[in-house]
């Protein structure tokens, strides 16, 4: 039996033998991954998965996809692959927990413009590696050559992830109400948000201005603060789930505070946030400062050093705020909601 290549789609820029050659190396990644429920493996038409629903009265399935942005074009810069998939994961998984559901699988799509198997299966380890984080699987994915549409070493990077919660525990913003706290999740840094603005700010378009700024950065050059990969918030989330009333979530992506908070509460309340009262990150700092940008613009764009906003009555503040740090992420109290116009006050 003949094995699949074609030297006319080579010499049009396609390698079909290279993407082969990706699967076969990405395969024990994928295994990483494997929960109950995963049926069969990579290779079919789809990904197959059979959710164990005992214990649900309702089960209702949601789903959420995004991107990584242009933070890839650091990841190009510095050629570093390794984390930029965690950050992919992480901006789908972090979406559908403000839901309350647990993610229970994942696909990524990488468009490139040459298929170099080495660097898909980096990527791909970085995908497997918040899955894993996340306790999810990797049932399957894409990846597409792309000849003439971007430069060999590009590509996109794209990612979709299907969670379950029961209907009667899906998080619900008319549970919010006057006087409920705000507990801010730290953040790792600019995590997948905002980037076309921070390289316009440093003109980053070389690597020589990545490994500037140590000392304003505790150490790390600019390249290595911007490049840490987004926080998983999926099982700190999921414990606090079943150990506290949470009455709303709010993941702090593109859009800031002003964007987001508001999405998790009803149209008759405000958000009320004290700054000062968690660490704003370095890297903010520097961007605010090289960029001469406006305090509104920097909390309209950035997630500010809070990359997840837990809404729940005050006498669960403590707790949320200790489990939190039980999974090594840092948390306090950053505001509370008042009567208003479905508004977010920063003073």
């Amino acid at each position: 039996m003949e094995k699949s290549y074609s030297n006319a789609y080579k010499e049009a820029g396609v390698d079909v033998t290279a993407g082969y050659e990706s699967v076969e190396l990405i395969k024990k990644d994928v295994k990483r991954t494997e929960i109950p429920g995963v049926l069969g493996g990579i290779g079919g038409f789809g990904g197959l998965f059979a959710p164990d629903l005992k214990g649900y009265e309702k089960p209702v399935f949601i789903s959420g996809t995004d991107g990584v942005g242009t933070k890839l074009k650091l990841a190009f810069l510095m050629d570093k692959h390794d984390t930029i998939g965690i950050d992919c994961v992480a901006m789908c998984v972090n979406d559908v927990i403000c839901a309350g559901a647990k993610p229970l699988f994942f696909l990524d799509y990488i468009a490139c413009g040459k298929n170099v198997p080495e660097k898909i299966a980096t990527i791909v380890k970085g995908i497997a590696d918040g899955c894993v984080e996340s306790g999810c699987a990797l049932v399957g994915g894409e990846t597409a050559e792309h000849p003439g549409m971007m430069p060999e070493e590009e590509y996109d990077l794209a990612g979709f992830t299907v969670g379950i919660v029961d209907e009667k525990n899906i998080l619900d913003k008319k549970n919010v109400k006057k006087g409920d706290v705000i507990v801010g999740l730290a953040s790792t840094g600019v995590h997948s948000n905002g980037f076309s603005l921070v390289r316009k700010v440093f003109d980053i378009d070389n690597a020589e201005v990545l490994g500037k700024y140590k000392d304003e950065l505790n150490g790390k050059t600019l390249g290595e603060a911007l490049l840490e990969p987004t926080q998983l918030y999926v099982k700190p989330i999921l414990k606090l789930l079943e150990e506290v009333d949470v009455h709303s979530i709010s993941h702090i992506t593109g859009g800031g505070f002003y964007e987001n908070l508001p999405r998790a509460y009803g149209d008759n309340l405000n958000a009320v946030i004290h700054k000062g009262s968690w660490e704003v990150l370095p890297v903010f700092k520097l961007i605010q400062e090289k960029g001469n940008i406006a305090e509104h613009d920097m909390f309209n764009t950035y997630n500010m050093g809070v990359g997840m906003a837990v809404i729940v009555d005050g006498k669960d503040a403590d707790r949320t705020i200790a489990l939190m740090n039980e999974f090594g992420i840092k948390a306090s109290v950053i505001g509370e909601m008042s009567e208003g116009d479905h508004s977010v006050v920063i003073e």
